[in-house]
């Protein structure tokens, strides 16, 4: 807690971490949040009364007893509000929908090729319109959306490039124009890693590599790291991710892991992303990466080859990242998908070169392996509301 907060400020600080507390846990009791909070119980008291008036939080039945009086049992009305998400590619757009509970209700994804134009952002909104009809989502009950874009956003809210969509300098309210809710862009990377830690109360902060079909990055910060509060954390999206002096960090596919290796679409040499993107497997399977990995499961002696080199150049970058930042590495995007039965022998290659150690066991592959950045762009648009309670 800041040093000189007001009491308001403190007021403010205890009922929102009361209702984070709450609403990530689904059913608590006020013991259990006073204890676990270290607040007093006429606190906490106070607090779950002014919630309720305020129609977010509920009571939802009693905890058995253990000896005394039966605890009540509160949870937050998930519903009270929903948001969508929409994660723009190439030649997709996915959307999904949550509510309090930062989980994916209901998600879909359409073949849409991205073609820079009027018609293309008006398509969006109806695609967000048809979504939330089949749905059957209440629109006063819409709080906003989220789109998360491949490319690197500036404070303005400029798509300031991107390689993937082929755009310099566009103003993100383009693409928001046809839609009517507050709207919010995010990248792709940072957005797919909000989904992976949203409803978790990080112990330490968690480095995101996204394996798609262009490498990035995201740094999420512990809510109690000392280091986010003299980092540029980008408020307004999430407090928690780190963005850089200049609105670019996470860009972990322009690491250099081959000095003088493959060229790189950024014009260097040796980019993990020449090495590492979903787009180096894909490709030898006319574009279908479920089918190279159906493959290798198989017993494709060739692919297995291509998938041990792939991993030993991901490896480097992974150990480069546990030596810069000492935190836990998640694996996500496309390939991530598909890490889960081969992380052992994935993380026995990276504990060969941790230096600290014999273990590999920080480095993890992502819980979300379907439309993780839809959900992420929608799970931030939640944390807005989250943080005004």
């Amino acid at each position: 807690m800041k040093r000189g907060a007001s009491s308001i400020e403190v007021k403010k600080l205890n009922r929102n971490r009361v209702f984070r507390y709450l609403n990530s846990r689904g059913r608590v009791s006020m013991p259990d949040i006073a204890a676990n909070l270290g607040m007093s119980g006429p606190t906490v008291l106070q607090i779950i009364k002014e919630l309720k008036e305020s129609q977010i939080v509920q009571e939802v039945g009693v905890f058995q007893s253990t000896g005394g009086r039966k605890a009540k049992a509160i949870a937050s009305v998930q519903d009270v509000c929903y948001t969508v998400g929409l994660d723009i590619t190439r030649n997709h757009v996915s959307l999904v929908l949550t509510n309090l509970s930062e989980k994916a209700l209901k998600h879909e994804r359409v073949r849409e090729p991205f073609i820079y134009g009027d018609a293309y952002f008006r398509k969006l909104g109806d695609l967000l319109e048809e979504f939330l009809r089949k749905s059957e989502t209440p629109r006063e009950k819409i709080i906003g959306v989220g789109l998360s874009i491949p490319g690197i956003l500036d404070k303005d809210n400029c798509i300031a490039y991107s390689h993937t969509l082929g755009l310099d300098h566009v103003a993100g309210e383009e693409f928001t124009k046809y839609i009517p809710y507050p709207c919010i862009i995010i990248n792709d990377a940072n957005a797919a890693a909000m989904a992976e830690c949203s409803g978790t109360v990080l112990s330490q902060s968690v480095f995101y590599l996204l394996l798609s079909n262009s490498v990035g990055g995201a740094i999420v910060f512990c809510r109690d790291d000392p280091a986010r509060d003299k980092w540029n954390v980008r408020e307004g999206i999430s407090r928690d991710i780190y963005m850089g002096g200049n609105q670019r960090a996470g860009e972990f596919g322009h690491m250099a892991i081959r000095p003088d290796g493959l060229p790189c679409y950024c014009g260097k040499k040796g980019c993990l992303d020449a090495y590492c993107s979903a787009a180096r497997l894909a490709d030898l399977t006319d574009g279908n990466l479920e089918r190279f990995f159906q493959e290798l499961e198989a017993g494709n002696v060739k692919w297995r080859e291509i998938w041990e080199e792939y991993m030993d150049n991901l490896a480097i970058a992974v150990d480069n990242l546990r030596m810069c930042f000492d935190g836990d590495v998640v694996l996500g995007g496309y390939v991530g998908s598909y890490m889960g039965p081969h992380m052992e022998k994935f993380r026995e290659k990276c504990a060969k070169r941790n230096i600290f150690g014999q273990s590999g066991d920080y480095v993890k592959a992502c819980k979300y392996r379907i439309e993780a950045s839809a959900l992420g762009a929608a799970v931030c648009q939640i944390e807005r509301y989250i943080d005004k309670v």
